[in-house]
């Protein structure tokens, strides 16, 4: 009886509450002066963990993200105009409410400060909290625009971009962006507007990508969806990279 109940279990896809009673039936002890319906609820328990978990991994899969970050690990002992109470006053951010409010985020700072590593560790939590989130390079998603074009899929794709609860979006304005470029841009902000959040991460302070996007009308519709209501974080100080660098003076290859 015990053997089939269990294989039942796992036919039916309930792993968790099939893992939760073979963990009682191989301690009887601990167990049997509880009644049946707090013993069914145990496995209840037990089954909304691990499915909760298994949602939880796969939505930090299918971000992609660039780096394995979290919040808990952020340093803060280097000089780079980040500190523990700036992000105390973001607690609602780390905590994924400002995924709820459709509230943006803007990322700058020089290369190497940390920008990339705190986006991810700020989606990593909004995985763990169950929003889904997607991490994409600006120059690869416009290509993967690009190419829906080409096979048809571009409104399906914009379809599902203006889905993603959070969408990261990296290295902003490395490149002036090509006139259709633009247009897609202004696609995926209008599609986003106070439906979504948006994290853009850049090397250029605000105030430079207009002269990035390249054209001043489109320039002003993207950015003023992007930039209202978005909350701004300036990373300052030497490369993290190089503060990191495990490597020694002689270590380096002359």
């Amino acid at each position: 009886m015990q053997s089939q109940t269990l294989t039942q279990l796992h036919q039916l896809k309930l792993s968790g509450m099939a893992a939760a009673l073979q963990l009682q039936l191989e301690q009887v002890s601990t167990y049997e002066g509880l009644a049946f319906i707090e013993r069914l609820s145990l496995l209840l328990e037990q089954e909304n963990l691990q499915r909760e978990q298994r949602k939880q991994q796969r939505l930090i899969r299918q971000a992609c993200f660039k780096l394995n970050a979290c919040v808990q690990d952020i340093d803060y002992q280097h000089p780079r105009n980040l500190k523990k109470s700036q992000l105390a006053q973001l607690a609602q951010l780390a905590q994924g409410d400002w995924i709820n409010r459709s509230q943006n985020l803007l990322l700058t700072g020089p290369c190497g400060s940390g920008k990339t590593y705190l986006a991810c560790a700020l989606g990593h939590n909004a995985c763990m909290q169950s929003y889904n989130v997607r991490y994409y390079r600006l120059s690869r998603l416009l290509l993967e625009l690009t190419q829906a074009k080409a096979d048809g899929s571009y409104h399906k794709k914009l379809q599902q971009l203006a889905k993603v609860q959070c969408l990261i979006i990296d290295d902003w304005g490395l490149e002036t962006l090509k006139p259709a470029q633009r247009n897609d841009l202004m696609e995926i902000m209008d599609d986003r507007h106070g439906d979504t959040s948006t994290v853009v991460i850049s090397q250029l302070p605000t105030d430079q990508w207009y002269t990035s996007i390249g054209d001043n009308t489109l320039a002003n519709a993207i950015l003023d969806r992007l930039m209202h209501n978005a909350h701004r974080l300036i990373l300052k100080g030497e490369s993290m990279r190089k503060i990191m660098s495990n490597l020694t003076q002689d270590e380096h290859l002359g």
